[in-house]
């Protein structure tokens, strides 16, 4: 595995709703009626990152959620990024 170019990032973000370029990393925030919704949330990501054994950085902000992906052994963008955030995607 390595990581993506430049244009295959670019490739990879057209496929995902929301997500955006942050350093060495792809970020979305998502927005929830409440507390309890987004925790809620935050344990169906714990789940499929552990499935994935690809685990995002996560922000926590009362509603807010904001999930940051990036491959750190690879310091970069990678396959595994784009494939767990496609699975994110249709949780919201």
């Amino acid at each position: 595995m390595s990581t993506y170019s430049k244009e295959q990032i670019r490739e990879g973000l057209k496929k995902l709703q929301g997500w955006s370029v942050v350093g060495k990393a792809i970020q979305r925030q998502f927005v929830f009626p409440n507390f309890v919704a987004a925790i809620q949330f935050v344990n169906k990501i714990a789940e499929l990152a552990e499935k994935n054994n690809h685990h995002p950085d996560i922000t926590i902000n009362y509603k807010k959620v904001t999930l940051s992906l990036t491959t750190h052994e690879f310091s970069g963008l990678t396959e595994k990024d784009f494939n767990l955030a496609q699975q994110i995607d249709p949780m919201t």
